[in-house]
């Protein structure tokens, strides 16, 4: 883990900090979110290497993939016995599977006979049938039949069950690791774990579900989402309602780092407007085709003691609408929930590949699968929302891939239209990021000190495991 510094002089965007602003929230925020962790990571330029070479990508498959823990599936995929999930990542395929006793499996995806992969898609199954030349095994991994078995006496006596990945559930994700000896997960990941608790995410379901291929490394594209202060150029419709170089960045051991960008509230590079103009843009990006997929509610004025001169006025009418409109949409009691909580934007990034935001309102993850070159990448966005209460879980809905040649706004259907839009503005940026990173003259990237930090916590990391100190 990197060593934490003394934040009390480190240089912060002018103007009002994440802090004052939740010590003016109108509830008491968990203490979690006070919570500010700087790793001291000095200024060093960053190599491109790691993101074009394809002699580093080799060794990410050798040294990074296979020693962590990843995001292979929610439970909400596979919420009865039999139920299955192909994942696969780099060369290796894994069954995710639901057992009679309601644990999780996760079988190597391969016939013990000639190799075959035994399943190629998702679904509900009595047993993984080969359909080369017939080995079958049952949904636990055992045995079950070898055609020809007459020809297979050298096999009487040895254990042909499918070998496994380790599995753990957690918050309703299910995690596998090849590792044998890593920790379990939340001790792997660290005090970040608990964060989720009061979020009830076990019992959210995926309401909205897209994965598109991204002509940029995976690594350039999970980083495009670990700051915010991009929005001034790549994302200006967000200025009125988004506090975007207002972002706080932690790094909290190896495996963990977040920024958390507050809503509601105007963004330090605007100049002359007042809280109706927040507020009214607020409202704008909320409704229309977007109301589906929703994650904040319209506001109005009317009702409440609208402070023209409370620079958090907008933000504050937008939380209590955000409370009572989760209220009646989910049946759960918001009442205590902070405004930071029902507002802001808290992207979680769990190493390497994977981002589950918090908050009491529908959440955002992603996760970020690579190609089979450096090239390019796999990027998934799912919603996850709260389950209504007193209901059962819903299963998740099946997920959309979105063709190569069409935009993310080819799925505004599901996403909403400002959503999509937001990601086909994040994504018109990649394919010239990745052939941009081949031709500079030194190879090196100059990042920001705070606004950039995460980029390199994650490349800090990932270098531990690339040089053999992770895992340890």
């Amino acid at each position: 883990m990197n060593e934490i510094k003394n934040i009390a002089n480190e240089p912060r965007c002018p103007g009002m900090s994440y802090t004052d602003m939740l010590e003016a929230d109108t509830r008491t925020p968990p203490d979690y979110l006070f919570e500010e962790t700087v790793a001291d990571m000095g200024d060093d330029p960053i190599s491109v290497d790691p993101y074009i070479s394809e002699e580093f990508a080799k060794l990410e498959r050798e040294k990074l993939w296979p020693n962590v823990w990843l995001f292979a599936a929610r439970e909400d995929e596979l919420p009865e016995p039999g139920d299955t999930v192909v994942f696969e990542i780099n060369d290796k395929s894994f069954l995710i599977t639901r057992q009679r006793d309601g644990s999780v499996k996760a079988l190597y995806n391969v016939c013990l006979h000639r190799g075959r992969k035994l399943r190629t898609e998702s679904g509900t199954t009595t047993q993984f049938r080969c359909p080369f030349h017939g080995f079958t095994w049952k949904t636990d991994g055992s045995l079950k039949e070898i055609p020809c078995e007459w020809d297979f006496e050298h096999l009487k006596n040895k254990d042909m069950s499918l070998p496994e990945a380790r599995v753990e559930l957690w918050q309703g994700f299910v995690m596998i690791t090849e590792n044998p000896d890593l920790p379990d997960f939340k001790t792997w990941l660290g005090p970040a774990a608990s964060h989720y608790d009061r979020y009830d995410m076990e019992n959210r379901y995926t309401g909205m579900w897209v994965a598109k291929k991204i002509p940029a490394n995976w690594k350039a594209t999970a980083e495009a989402f670990m700051e915010a202060w991009h929005s001034i150029t790549t994302h200006p419709q967000l200025l009125p309602f988004l506090g975007d170089a207002n972002s706080r960045y932690d790094h909290i051991g190896d495996h963990f780092n977040r920024a958390i960008t507050p809503s509601g509230v105007l963004s330090p590079h605007l100049a002359g407007k007042d809280q109706h103009y927040v507020l009214d843009k607020m409202n704008q990006f909320s409704g229309g085709s977007d109301a589906d997929t929703n994650r904040r509610f319209a506001a109005s004025e009317e009702g409440s003691d609208f402070d023209e001169n409370d620079p958090l006025m907008a933000r504050k009418v937008l939380a209590d609408a955000g409370r009572k409109g989760f209220a009646e949409q989910y049946g759960y009691d918001y009442s205590d929930a902070s405004d930071a909580e029902i507002l802001d934007n808290f992207t979680y990034n769990i190493f390497p590949n994977f981002s589950p935001w918090i908050g009491y309102l529908p959440t955002l993850c992603y996760r970020w699968l690579p190609g089979d070159t450096p090239d390019w990448c796999i990027m998934e966005i799912r919603l996850l929302f709260p389950t209504p209460k007193g209901e059962k879980r819903p299963k998740s809905v099946e997920r959309l891939y979105i063709p190569d040649d069409e935009p993310f706004a080819w799925a505004k259907d599901i996403m909403g239209e400002a959503l999509a839009g937001v990601f086909d503005q994040d994504m018109a940026n990649l394919p010239h990021v990745q052939t941009g990173m081949k031709a500079m003259k030194d190879g090196l990237m100059e990042l920001g000190h705070y606004q950039d930090s995460r980029v390199r916590h994650f490349q800090t990391t990932l270098m531990k495991y690339i040089n053999g100190e992770l895992p340890a």
